[in-house]
């Protein structure tokens, strides 16, 4: 190590990876869109909020707790384009308020984020 790569560490830090309190608020934005699964949940991430990453583990993490909680439902969908159908994710009706509150936590974390990351 040098300390230019100090330097270049504070210049362009790496992607910061969603724990699981910010994923599920991060899934619950998208899935107010529409339904998703995991590995298009992972590549929005990375394509609208490039200092985000999400592991496969964490986000799995996430999807379960909010099935168990039954704030989503999951179901198979053949998607076009794709080998084997995929598990889809919907909302529950009932579940879409507390989602939408959840969902500004997220929005409100990543654009002061990214906006602190573009001021530098």
């Amino acid at each position: 190590m040098k300390f230019e790569d100090i330097y270049q560490f504070f210049k362009d830090p790496p992607p910061f990876y969603l724990n699981k309190e910010l994923a599920v608020c991060y899934v619950f934005s998208v899935l107010l869109k529409g339904d998703s699964y995991g590995t298009e949940l992972i590549q929005l991430l990375e394509q609208n909020h490039p200092l985000y990453r999400l592991s496969d583990t964490v986000l799995y993490s996430a999807l379960k707790f909010l099935e168990d909680n039954e704030m989503v439902t999951g179901y198979w969908k053949k998607v076009e384009g794709r080998g084997r159908p995929r598990r889809m994710y919907q909302i529950r009706p009932d579940a879409v308020a507390q989602a939408e509150d959840l969902a500004k936590l997220w929005e409100g974390y990543a654009v002061k984020r990214e906006a602190n990351a573009s001021a530098k």
